[in-house]
């Protein structure tokens, strides 16, 4: 009970100084917010789920290529939850064999989208004839080798450039998926793929 009636009311300056307070705590919880939203960039992770080849020839002549059949299905997240990514340069994936490049497909197209908190699953089926590569002596002996086993050592680089929603700088994500495929024939029983989380390459500043 109130000894007064003055006693059960807060003054006019009590009122004014917790409306002040209740201010301060919300601009620092909105900046909190803001911060956490626009200001710190979480990175992508990268996976690839599965993955199957049915072909993988070394052709040598007129010039070293690579004859192949290669499928991919890639898990892309953006865990940023209030910014989205769009490219800025196409999304790439660049097939190399014991370090040398023998073809480069596009994964997404400059523009594309990719969602806040969402995850994009890619699917690539990529084939050559005779894809261009430059093995050399030591290269063509590591086919020889791998093609013994049936197991080849594919490398997956993937590039691409994106910006991001209230983000001034445009940033490059690079990664590297290694992988072991085993060459799947057409009467050959179903291979078992295990899932590999792809390496991402060190962002630049700011990104």
């Amino acid at each position: 009970m109130c000894g007064r009636d003055d006693d059960c009311y807060l003054t006019r300056d009590e009122v004014k100084y917790l409306f002040i307070c209740f201010g301060v705590v919300a601009v620092v919880v909105l900046l909190a917010v803001l911060l956490a939203a626009f200001v710190y960039l979480r990175h992508v992770t990268i996976t690839v789920e599965d993955a199957s080849l049915t072909r993988f020839d070394l052709l040598t002549s007129p010039v070293t290529g690579i004859a192949y059949n290669l499928s991919l299905t890639l898990k892309v997240r953006n865990p940023n939850w209030a910014m989205s990514m769009k490219n800025v340069e196409p999304f790439v994936a660049a097939y190399r064999f014991d370090g040398q490049q023998f073809d480069r497909v596009q994964v997404a197209a400059t523009g594309d989208k990719h969602p806040a908190g969402a995850t994009r699953v890619y699917h690539l089926t990529s084939s050559s004839q005779g894809a261009f590569v430059s093995l050399g002596s030591a290269g063509e002996q590591e086919y020889t080798k791998e093609s013994k086993t049936g197991t080849f050592d594919v490398e997956v680089a993937l590039t691409r450039k994106v910006s991001y929603t209230a983000r001034y700088t445009k940033c490059k994500i690079e990664a590297v998926c290694p992988l072991k495929l085993q060459l799947v024939k057409p009467d050959s029983t179903t291979v078992v793929f295990q899932k590999v989380t792809c390496k991402l390459q060190k962002a630049e500043k700011n990104c």
